[in-house]
């Protein structure tokens, strides 16, 4: 059976939960003068599985190595970035927006304790343009052992001054919306999935601020969500919380001096 019609028949399996769902607050921009409409997200930790291989494209399904296509039921998401300094909410622009997560079946491409270096599947870059956004083709992320379902994004870009900014965050899913895209294939499997977002070690007491409310559409799920940055001088730095990056060959890079916990994400 194709995706398309499997993902027909799931919107009939959902149409009750759709109808029902409460909406998750979330950043919106209003115009300069609304602030209190302007809120930043909290970060997270990026966790041991970004891997930066420069993949400018829109639709991250596509593993450019094996030229194949990682099944599952589409997901569309939008981020608007939106600019805290200087008392405003002005869109950010120019900004280069990283995305990467597990296929249907919780395994991330390019890493060596998943058997899948040199693959490239549901990875990609984006930047924002003139209205602070950026689009990415995908499919809902399954699960693993530990994890909530979850995607990683992180941003980059510089401040007026110049000064380099980098922001790592994660994005939540309704549990009860997981449950039912987990009933069919590709997602389906034996074993039950052991970690919600009560229990993810990540997700947190804010993790209602990184929910996503995908919508259903023709194409699949749609889900957008806005994230507020504050580029001001006194707040652009290094990055807190623990990081992972991978090098070219897909193994974990030496961290920086230091002790850091050791994390999953």
């Amino acid at each position: 059976m194709s995706t398309t019609r499997s993902f027909s028949g799931l919107r009939r399996k959902l149409l009750a939960f759709m109808l029902s769902a409460p909406l998750a607050s979330r950043a919106i921009w209003a115009g300069a003068n609304a602030n209190a409409m302007c809120i930043a997200k909290p970060e997270r930790t990026e966790g041991p599985y970004f891997v930066d291989h420069q993949l400018n494209r829109n639709d991250i399904r596509l593993d450019p190595v094996t030229h194949l296509f990682s099944p599952g039921v589409p997901l569309i998401l939008t981020m608007d970035l939106l600019n805290l300094a200087k008392h405003s909410c002005e869109p950010l622009a120019g900004a280069t927006v990283d995305v990467w997560h597990c296929d249907a079946q919780g395994v991330y491409s390019g890493v060596s304790d998943m058997n899948t270096l040199g693959k490239k599947f549901l990875r990609g870059y984006q930047v924002s343009d003139h209205a602070g956004r950026v689009t990415f083709k995908t499919i809902y992320p399954g699960w693993y052992p530990g994890r909530a379902v979850h995607i990683h994004f992180k941003v980059r870009t510089r401040n007026d001054a110049g000064k380099s900014y980098e922001f790592t965050s994660q994005l939540f899913f309704d549990d009860r919306l997981s449950d039912a895209v987990f009933l069919q294939a590709p997602y389906k499997r034996p074993e039950p999935r052991d970690t919600r977002n009560a229990r993810d070690m990540l997700y947190g007491k804010d993790g209602g601020q990184l929910l996503l409310t995908p919508v259903e559409k023709a194409d699949g799920y749609h889900a957008r969500i806005s994230v507020a940055l504050d580029l001001s001088d006194d707040k652009v730095g290094a990055p807190d919380g623990f990081s992972m990056p991978l090098g070219a060959d897909g193994r974990p890079m030496p961290p920086p001096p230091g002790p850091r916990p050791p994390q999953r994400g």
